[in-house]
């Protein structure tokens, strides 16, 4: 592990406190390795891949005598130096040919891995598909055609889909214009067979083309641009669960805060929900006429001492009529 050594000027610090964790995370950067033996094959697809990924991928160019199944500590230095959470490892053997290692670290710790086998027979280049590429920076729309993407289970295949996500997926923005998807990256997985167990993996790369359709909506074809890969899946780490956990947690303040019974109808206007508690309806306040306000004590003394020599008076002090003769 780096020494964490204390900062001496202003810019070492702000570089420092840029590599510490934080509410809103940065974009994902890749980092190239390549390993003790590595293929013409395995060049041209990284020299692909470091085109589309653009500007957010590194690269080294010396050769590292590195088996990260075996000792992944390596990969974990060059991540924790370089600021770097996806690695690309590139590998060429006999046993193992044209092996592309995706692997992702949690605190620049390792916390999954997988090889991807490149089937040289159906490999195109970028360069092979004579069109117009895309921009730089742009954010890619991506499809994963298979069932086996959506197994509820840990598996190989959405191991690989949650990886190439991540590789793939460019600066995370709120919204994105529209005329800034420019091109598409499918991936596909027959379904498993007897014959085939577990189906190829295929990566392609299309360009969206919109053209007049008569009417509001125009009408969007796809070209391939390159590259083509046709990967197998080889070996694989899958994070461990306690590690996931803490990678997966979001700190307090990161999610809007979202008001409680207040939503949207089908007009667009705000609607409210007021709960309000128990109601006893006899100590309700209503609104009191005049005219049916009972009297005074005070008044209706009065009223006596002006009836006094009229009547009599019952026992609860009202005057009662003076009896005589009509």
């Amino acid at each position: 592990m780096l020494k964490q050594a204390k900062p001496k000027n202003a810019r070492a610090k702000r570089a420092m406190e840029k590599r510490e964790p934080q509410e809103k995370e940065n974009t994902k950067t890749t980092l190239v390795v390549n390993g003790p033996k590595t293929s013409q094959i395995l060049k041209l697809a990284c020299a692909d891949i470091i085109s589309l990924k653009r500007p957010f991928i590194d690269k080294f160019s010396k050769k590292n005598d590195i088996h990260p199944f075996d000792d992944a500590s390596s990969l974990e230095f060059f991540s924790l130096k370089n600021d770097t959470t996806l690695l690309l490892f590139t590998f060429h053997s006999k046993k193992r040919p044209h092996s592309l290692t995706l692997a992702r670290t949690f605190s620049h710790k390792m916390l999954d891995m997988l090889e991807l086998y490149i089937n040289p027979t159906t490999f195109r280049t970028l360069q092979q598909f004579k069109n117009k590429k895309p921009s730089v920076g742009l954010k890619p729309l991506m499809s994963f055609h298979g069932t086996l993407f959506d197994d509820p289970n840990p598996s190989k295949y959405t191991l690989a889909k949650s990886l190439l996500l991540d590789l793939f997926r460019g600066q995370e923005a709120a919204e994105v214009d529209v005329s800034g998807l420019q091109y598409l990256i499918s991936i596909s997985a027959a379904e498993p067979s007897d014959a085939t167990p577990a189906p190829e993996l295929k990566l392609r790369f299309y360009l969206l083309r919109t053209k007049r359709s008569g009417q509001k909506l125009p009408r969007v074809e796809v070209e391939e641009m390159g590259p083509r890969l046709d990967c197998r899946l080889g070996r694989a780490q899958f994070p461990d669960a306690d590690m996931l956990k803490a990678a997966l947690k979001k700190p307090k303040g990161v999610e809007p805060r979202t008001k409680k019974n207040v939503d949207m109808d089908v007009m667009g206007d705000k609607v409210g929900k007021v709960h309000m508690g128990k109601q006893d309806f006899k100590d309700l306040q209503t609104r009191k006429m005049k005219g049916l306000k009972r009297a005074r004590d005070g008044d209706v003394e009065e009223d006596v001492e002006a009836m006094g020599d009229e009547g009599e008076t019952d026992g609860e002090g009202v005057p009662t009529p003076k009896k005589g003769k009509f």
